[in-house]
């Protein structure tokens, strides 16, 4: 699995697991729960997960999931902005170790901004990194502002990963957020790689020109975007899967990326044009 570093000096792998939707239904969890350590087995090691995902369900999904095998991943929680204080942050993350069963996270992010001042969350941070809970620390749904005032603060030299929206229809990233990250060595982690909605799916993989790629790879239309991202400098991407067939097919698309060559990314521009203008971030 090909990683990237963080500021801290630390590796995160390109390809992970996300989580989002998981421990809402009990039905699902053995499936939630095979998927995930199918796709530890494959080397996806990196797991993404987030106290509001289920309300700390997908959490508890996690946790059963890398029992035994804790040594092997890399994990990434996230802690809700109402929960962002200083007392607040140290309660959330306690509450996040005991449902994944575990005493440290690899990385524990702010999962959008709220009320409570940054400086505050970002000091909170610096305290459970010194107490050994966790082991960095970064953002989410920051926009390029939003990371020039972090960066400001004196503990925002250590932010490891901003993790947004961004797939070959919201590239809007591409402007100067992911170019000003890149320029620092910080990693932007892709979330919602396919697209969140039903409807948002069906209009990326349905594109000609994705299939067009597709074909010429002997792959499906989302290992070819999945592929797209994993090619991007200082990308790392998080699809979530709980279908066998699914598992395997994201990891196949790491071994896709490299195979794109010029031809198919310039047709998959034409089909997704990168942004000629600056716009909002687009979150979910």
């Amino acid at each position: 699995m090909k990683t990237l570093p963080l500021p801290s000096g630390r590796t995160i792998p390109i390809l992970g697991q996300g989580t989002w939707n998981m421990g809402e239904d009990p039905s699902a969890r053995p499936a939630e729960v095979a998927a995930l350590r199918l796709g530890l087995d494959l080397g996806m090691t990196l797991v993404d997960t987030a106290e509001m995902y289920g309300e700390g369900g997908a959490e508890e999904v996690v946790g059963e999931a890398i029992a035994g095998r804790r040594d092997d991943v890399f994990l990434v929680s996230k802690v809700y902005p109402h929960n962002a204080s200083r007392a607040g942050v140290r309660a959330a993350c306690e509450r996040s170790l005991r449902r994944l069963r575990t005493d440290c996270l690899d990385l524990y992010l702010l999962h959008w901004r709220g009320g409570v001042p940054l400086a505050e969350t970002l000091e909170a941070f610096v305290r459970l990194q010194e107490e050994g809970k966790i082991r960095d620390y970064g953002v989410s749904n920051f926009d390029t502002d939003d990371m020039l005032e972090a960066a400001a603060l004196p503990e925002g030299g250590a932010i490891a990963a901003n993790q947004v929206l961004y797939n070959l229809v919201k590239r809007g990233i591409e402007w100067d957020l992911l170019p000003w990250c890149r320029d620092r060595g910080i990693p932007v982690m892709a979330y919602s790689p396919l697209e969140s909605t039903p409807a948002e799916q069906r209009a990326l993989l349905g594109r000609p020109q994705l299939a067009e790629v597709a074909r010429r790879h002997d792959a499906t239309p989302a290992q070819v975007a999945l592929a797209w991202l994993l090619r991007q400098d200082g990308v790392v991407t998080i699809p979530k899967a709980v279908q066998p067939a699914h598992v395997r097919a994201n990891r196949a698309a790491l071994d896709l990326a490299p195979r794109l060559g010029p031809d198919d990314r310039a047709l998959l521009d034409a089909a997704f044009p990168p942004p000629a203008r600056r716009r909002p971030l687009a979150m979910r």
